[in-house]
């Protein structure tokens, strides 16, 4: 099987759209509907359904799907494994961050890559975890740097890790702020500015809650913990947040319940990380193990 038209079919299918596709890829439309014909030619079944507006797949696009996946990914591993060398560090990076990671930790990162690596064509994506995720399986990027999870795909390796401690605040004229010991029974009251249901962060809040038999009340979940930092400096309620993220607009609440949560960088297990990634990767291990970044 041809790979460009494998790669147009898995393009059509990511994209959602034979025209997002086509710009993708950098083709025309009739050019990416040529390729995708020509693998169902020499396969001798219709790959996707086209009778409706919306992609779909036919039942042998759905099996074709992974294999398609993992003989791009031999493709590319072939590719790694003879242009791959210490010496020559170049080309293009697309890598993910989350906004947190994007604001707090991505800056020392960068400083050192483009000083030792200038001659590499890094482009950067900021999104959500889960959102991450998605591109990771669709190829959009090399590696993500994201909020690791007990219910992270398999496909996923973790490449590398490192906490991030968290703790319950409030803003400082919050009614909770006057509390030496407060416990969870006295935040229960009050309204949680959390991150969304589908986060770790919200997750292990709601398992402490929920072990103890009491009731999570959250109030206008975002992911953007900028914004909730904000929100409960003006005492809208209270938070769980990193501690890099601790100032003096914020009151600390002892509450007898440590919580920290994991980041770390991640990659598809069975795709080779280039030159360009691995030299990324060994910064990032080396600037989250110095003792100035435990805060």
């Amino acid at each position: 099987m041809d790979a460009n038209s494998l790669k147009a079919f898995l393009t059509i299918v990511d994209q959602g759209s034979f025209s997002e596709a086509a710009e993708t890829l950098h083709l025309t439309q009739p050019a990416i509907s040529k390729r995708l014909a020509a693998l169902e030619t020499q396969l001798g079944t219709r790959l996707i359904d086209r009778s409706n507006r919306e992609i779909r797949l036919t039942e042998a696009g759905t099996r074709l799907l992974p294999h398609a996946r993992k003989i791009l990914d031999e493709i590319h591993n072939a590719r790694m494994a003879l242009t791959t060398s210490a010496d020559s560090i170049g080309g293009e990076l697309h890598a993910i961050a989350s906004h947190h990671i994007g604001l707090h930790h991505l800056p020392n990162w960068l400083r050192r890559y483009r000083r030792e690596y200038p001659q590499v064509d890094l482009h950067l994506q900021f999104m959500e975890s889960d959102a991450a995720y998605d591109q990771m399986n669709k190829r959009n990027a090399e590696l993500a740097f994201v909020t690791l999870s007990d219910s992270m795909n398999p496909e996923f390796s973790i490449l590398a890790q490192w906490p991030d401690p968290m703790a319950f605040v409030v803003g400082k004229e919050h009614p909770l702020a006057t509390l030496a010991s407060p416990e969870l029974s006295d935040l229960a009251p009050h309204p949680a500015l959390l991150p969304d249901t589908s986060t770790a962060t919200y997750r292990v809040v709601s398992r402490l809650f929920l072990e103890a038999n009491l009731t999570l009340r959250p109030l206008m979940p975002t992911n953007y913990l900028e914004t909730i930092k904000m929100m409960v400096s003006v005492g809208l309620g209270w938070s769980i947040l990193p501690v890099s993220m601790l100032d003096n607009s914020l009151k600390v609440l002892e509450v007898p319940h440590p919580v920290t949560r994991v980041l770390g960088a991640v990659a598809l297990s069975r795709r080779q990380l280039g030159s360009a990634a691995q030299a990324l990767l060994q910064i990032v291990e080396e600037e989250e193990t110095r003792p100035e970044s435990s805060q």
